[in-house]
């Protein structure tokens, strides 16, 4: 993964960050507010498939994951539910971890005696699709609290790739994006095999790469900016995410 160093964030990103995602569900206090109703519900698409391999690491068969990871954000959802939980926890990260712990500590009996797909289905989850996802997880023993870490991690990336993506292609280069995609991760990729592919000298690949480079560091840290609720918090994680996928 490249990624510039962290950086203070300048006044405009600060007045931006007042309407990111987790800090817009900690500012509605106990006011509804489907603004933050639906930030807080863009979150959980986002983030639930971290929270599905954490389940499956506890033990849990896909089934029983499958119905524990929908009744959570079933629960988290609702009305009431979520002014009752700690949300002082700074990063969206933490609380959903936090809370997933003490829902399966303290009301898993109850959704455990759902019948199978008797529940609110909230999220759209392929069941094959998402076991997929969970067999192909490192085979190497590992805690359920590392491995909802780690898929946290990736998952940032993924919405971050994800967005650059759908930005390239708005502008009619996604044939490029996909070019040079490799160029985000680390990937050794030889400017002159590119050159006659993409009809471009290699300074010019050399700068589309620059700009891509520095446009997915942008994007990675509106992603993490969704997640934290103060700017301050985005460096630090972004310094946590490199060690979990560098560990």
């Amino acid at each position: 993964m490249t990624v510039d160093p962290p950086s203070e964030l300048n006044p405009r990103q600060r007045v931006v960050f007042a309407t990111t995602h987790w800090s817009m569900v900690l500012s509605a206090g106990e006011a509804d507010s489907p603004e933050a109703d639906q930030a807080l519900a863009r979150l959980c698409k986002s983030y639930w498939y971290p929270l599905y391999a954490y389940v499956r690491r506890q033990g849990y068969k896909p089934e029983e994951a499958q119905d524990l990871t929908q009744e959570f954000f079933a629960r988290l959802l609702a009305k009431n539910y979520l002014k009752s939980l700690d949300r002082q926890k700074g990063k969206f990260r933490s609380f959903l971890l936090a809370a997933m712990e003490h829902f399966l500590a303290k009301e898993w009996r109850d959704a455990r005696r759902l019948k199978r797909g008797g529940g609110r289905p909230i999220l759209s989850l392929d069941e094959q699709d998402v076991e997929a996802r969970y067999l192909i997880e490192p085979a190497e023993e590992m805690t359920a609290e590392r491995i909802f870490e780690r898929r946290w991690a990736f998952t940032v990336l993924e919405q971050a790739i994800q967005r650059l993506r759908e930005e390239f292609a708005a502008a009619g280069k996604g044939a490029l994006f996909e070019s040079l995609q490799g160029f985000l991760s680390g990937e050794k990729t030889a400017y002159a095999q590119l050159e006659s592919r993409l009809d471009m000298s290699e300074g010019a690949i050399k700068v589309a790469v620059h700009r891509m480079r520095q446009r997915y560091g942008d994007l990675l840290r509106q992603e993490i900016a969704n997640t934290v609720s103060a700017p301050e918090d985005v460096d630090e994680e972004v310094r946590y995410l490199i060690s979990v996928i560098s560990a």
